[in-house]
């Protein structure tokens, strides 16, 4: 039986995550669903807020289901659940993660799958069966994650994440937002793939990007993904505002 927040198996046009090209994302990364529906509520009339994020403190606290139905009581933006880190599991896990977040109610997942290839490609497989669309990243906002920082993740590996993912069909992708020339090197690397991508980024505001120049190395399809700099502000809609006006 499906929760309450029930996936309404919304049409994504073209298999479009967000419609619109250009957008921001808040990062639901508060502690109550009281707060975020008080969240929800004061972002969804601005326009260029193009979705809603939500992570494992809201889905792990209050179940995922009842996320979901807090976001719809005033919005019907897509739901992009961030499981941090999804896909890094043995492949079997993948079905069992897709039916969760579909029965949940999502629309989008993210994955980093730095399990391997294998796992990636399963995963990817499961979520599509399931309806969701899939965001893929590789690398992340934070000091030493890559080996060449001081990291555990071979400096090479994000570009095998991504490539995986475009194997299976994937052009959503997570790129770091306070690292535009990151930002401008793997948008190349998706194009020399013959794929027109769409990049999401973490990392801005709070983390240091700075939100104009990292649109700049995007492109044309980017949606900053921003967590404090809206939730933590007294007048949310006007940072949301502020920032989808420097798209």
């Amino acid at each position: 039986m499906q929760r309450a927040g029930a996936k309404n198996m919304r049409v994504r046009s073209m298999n479009k995550i967000i419609e619109l090209d250009k957008s921001v994302i808040p990062a639901c990364d508060v502690a109550t669903l009281a707060e975020l529906e008080e969240l929800v509520k004061a972002t969804a009339p601005v326009k260029k807020i193009g979705a809603y994020k939500v992570g494992f403190v809201l889905g792990l606290g209050f179940g995922l289901g009842n996320v979901v139905s807090a976001i719809r009581k005033f919005s019907d933006k897509p739901i992009i659940y961030d499981h941090q880190k999804a896909g890094t599991d043995i492949p079997a896990m993948g079905e069992k993660f897709a039916t969760v977040c579909s029965e949940a109610g999502v629309d989008a997942v993210i994955f980093f799958p730095q399990a391997g290839p294998e796992t990636e490609k399963a995963w990817i497989e499961a979520a599509k069966a399931k309806g969701l669309g899939v965001i893929v990243g590789g690398e992340m906002t934070h000091p030493a994650y890559l080996k060449g920082d001081g990291g555990f993740i071979d400096d090479a590996a994000p570009k095998k994440m991504y490539a995986t993912a475009i194997e299976a069909g994937v052009t959503d992708f997570v790129v770091p937002g306070n690292k535009p020339e990151k930002i401008k090197e793997y948008k190349e690397f998706f194009e020399g793939k013959g794929i027109e991508p769409v990049l999401y980024s973490p990392g801005l505001v709070a983390q240091g990007g700075e939100l104009s120049e990292s649109a700049k190395a995007a492109g044309q399809r980017w949606h900053a993904i921003v967590g404090r700099g809206i939730y933590k502000e007294e007048d949310r809609a006007k940072a949301a505002e502020e920032l989808t006006s420097k798209l």
